[in-house]
């Protein structure tokens, strides 16, 4: 050691050089390679500046002692080559173990910085399911079914495709079941599809498989999709609604809103709580949310027999006329079971059958389908009798069923999520804004039948004032044309002008003014039913508790109101109030437009909850309950979402339509309207000539 060290301290630096270079090994070359065994030299590619790393702590050490020797370059360059084979570095110190040890730590500490950034990228490539499958058997199985009979357990296309493609990122790694059975996630959303009874939805419709009972790899990929099958079936119909608007009725238009079935798959397999991810496809409105816990209690109520009427003699009210005053009330023992039963707080032990109980029977018997005539006979009695939490659940699930045909935002963000909802058997109107009412009003809607009020989502663009009517195809056709042949005046009488468009057609409207059929304010959102909300002269009809007496449009009270809110939202620097509104009433249209449009959704809540919590039910105008139960309870089969074909109302002006008393003529020439109304009017497209556009 003595010899070597004294090699070490008088070696010249071109020794060294020639010593790294290889030429003629000297004595003085072969004590050092005695006192200092080196590493076989590495069979790799020769060092470039990139390999060469100044941050490498093993061969400096800064702090170093200042009365420690400096190393040797010697010494400094060894550790490069045992980093490339770690293996050999261990092995080689045997022959001379005391030096050996001081070169080792630093070849073993390099060795795994060199490789770590590559280590961790194996593992974390092996902790993905698509690269790793712990039962390849299923895997197997289950590519081989959703390539064959995929069609089998999705007859969609989209969600064939999307099944497709979620399980090859997976390497068809099952999602659902694993060596122990299900896994955490199945068992949470099969909880929620047990569970689908608490939306309104039939747990029936969504089958959960026994992923215990799959025992081999068949079994087990056919559990696989019969889940996903039922997973995807629960998401689309929370979205969208287990039934098509359009099967309802002709008269429902809102816009689509499908799930993408891939992000469905992507959301529940990744969600922390797959059951909330699977639930949060129902609506998230306040209203649906607040009929959810209403359709609980009501799961939860169970009926007392102790209020149950007796059938017997029908009851009857007869109301006092001129002659008769002081007609006989009927009384029976039954009344003031009668009364509690209805909820009657006035005399509650009283036995008449006055006309406060008449009154709520009449009530009762449009609320429940019956015919309203106030008479206490046997099947109104049955009615009363009936289990109510089962009629009123239906009436629920019904209106929650509706819930999902509405846009999931039904404002505009822009504007505060401002929007108009009006609730046609409820004859009401709200103005949202910022998530509360801001204005309400009473509203008259079109009457049953073909002139029912359509439900739709559109925007409303804009405001008219001193509106022109130009009065719809079907009311000249079907109304006034007829009433020319009882009545030749009734147009003149009305303030309406008749004139025949260039193609032959009829045409009839009504100037602006405080007599037009519109009132002075009409409410614009342009849809393909032509229907809109308007003001209307007929302010009586509002007193009335059923005011359906429209031809499809909308009546608002207090027109001048709603503008004005409608208006402090869409233009709050112009500074509209109900004043300013009403100053503009004139001769001419003004139209005022909006810069962003507020979306009004036309609903239809036969139930709902109000803003003291209480569940209300109104009466089913239009029978769309009555239709909608039955194919909720699976009577008209299992397939509703497919939308149907139905004949739409035609907006179509026939031409040369014989006018009444048209056909005779004067000498002036002048057939009989124009003596009557004068010289043929221009189109009304001429009268919105004169419109004044407000911006």
């Amino acid at each position: 050691m003595a010899v070597a060290a004294t090699f070490l301290s008088t070696a010249t630096l071109s020794t060294v050089a020639m010593a790294q270079s290889g030429p003629a090994r000297s004595p003085a070359d072969l004590a050092i390679d005695a006192a200092v065994p080196v590493p076989e030299p590495a069979n790799v590619p020769p060092p470039t500046a990139a390999d060469i790393k100044l941050p490498d702590a093993p061969a400096v050490d800064v702090t170093a002692k200042k009365d420690e020797p400096a190393p040797r370059k010697e010494e400094a360059a060894a550790p490069a080559a045992p980093a490339a084979q770690p293996a050999e570095t261990a092995t080689a110190p045997a022959a001379a173990p005391a030096a050996a040890t001081a070169p080792a730590p630093a070849a073993a500490a390099a060795a795994p910085a060199a490789d770590s950034s590559k280590t961790d990228t194996a593992r974390t490539d092996a902790a993905k399911p698509a690269t790793v499958v712990a039962d390849q058997p299923a895997a197997d199985r289950l590519r081989d079914l959703i390539a064959t009979k995929g069609a089998k357990y999705f007859d969609r296309k989209a969600e064939r495709t999307a099944v497709e493609n979620f399980y090859k990122d997976r390497n068809y790694a099952p999602l659902w079941s694993d060596a122990s059975g299900a896994t955490a996630r199945a068992k949470s959303v099969m909880a929620r599809l047990k569970d689908a009874a608490a939306d309104g939805l039939d747990p029936a419709d969504y089958p959960v498989p026994d992923l215990a009972a799959a025992s081999s790899p068949e079994a087990q990929a056919d559990a696989e999709l019969r889940l996903t099958e039922s997973m995807l079936d629960y998401a689309r119909h929370a979205q969208s609604g287990r039934m098509h608007w359009s099967r309802v009725s002709g008269d429902i238009s809102y816009p689509e809103h499908p799930i993408d079935p891939l992000e469905v798959l992507i959301n529940v397999s990744t969600a922390k709580d797959a059951s909330a991810a699977l639930e949060g496809y129902n609506p998230q409105h306040k209203g649906y949310l607040a009929l959810r816990t209403k359709l609980a209690e009501l799961r939860g109520t169970t009926e007392d027999a102790s209020k149950r009427i007796a059938e017997g003699d029908t009851l009857k009210f007869v109301k006092p006329t001129k002659k008769a005053p002081n007609p006989q009330v009927m009384e029976d023992a039954r009344v003031p079971a009668l009364r509690a039963k209805l909820n009657i707080a006035e005399n509650p032990t009283d036995t008449r059958y006055d006309a406060a109980v008449a009154n709520a029977v009449r009530k009762f018997q449009a609320h429940s389908g019956l015919k309203a005539t106030g008479l206490l006979d046997n099947a109104t009695v049955r009615a009363l009798n009936a289990p109510k939490s089962d009629r009123q659940i239906d009436i629920v699930r019904a209106n929650m069923e509706r819930w999902r045909w509405l846009p999931r935002d039904l404002g505009a963000k822009s504007l505060g999520d401002a929007y108009v909802i009006l609730n046609i058997p409820d004859y009401s109107l709200k103005l949202m804004h910022n998530g509360k009412p801001v204005w309400t009003t009473r509203v008259v809607v079109g009457k049953p039948g073909t002139h029912a009020t359509p439900l739709l989502t559109e925007t409303m663009k804009f405001i008219t004032v001193n509106p022109t009517w130009n009065v719809p195809p079907s009311i000249i056709y079907n109304e006034y044309l007829p009433a020319l042949e009882q009545d030749p005046t009734v147009l003149e009488r009305m303030g309406l002008k008749l004139a025949r468009g260039p193609d032959g057609s009829v045409r009839i409207s009504q100037p602006p003014g405080e007599r037009n059929a519109l009132g002075r304010i009409r409410f614009n959102f342009p849809n393909k039913f032509l229907v809109y909300q308007h003001d209307t002269p007929d302010k009586h009809l509002f007193a009335k508790e059923e005011r359906a007496f429209s031809h499809g449009c909308m009546r608002v009270q207090n027109p001048d109101q709603y503008a004005a809110n409608l208006l402090g939202i869409a233009l709050p620097n112009e500074r509209y109030t109900p004043e300013k509104i009403r100053a503009m009433y004139g001769s001419n249209e003004i139209n005022i437009n909006f810069p962003t449009p507020i979306p009004v959704n036309l609903t239809y809540q036969t139930a709902f909850v109000d803003d003291a919590g209480k569940l209300e039910f109104r009466k089913d105008i239009y029978g769309r309950d009555a239709a909608m139960i039955p194919m909720l309870k699976g009577a008209t089969g299992k397939d509703m979402e497919t939308a149907v074909s139905r004949s739409q109302p035609s907006y179509v002006r026939p031409a040369n339509v014989n006018i009444p008393g048209e056909s005779y003529a004067s000498n002036s020439g002048l057939g009989f309207f124009e003596r009557l109304f004068g010289a043929p009017t221009p189109p009304p497209a001429a009268v919105r000539g004169q419109r004044r556009v407000v911006r």
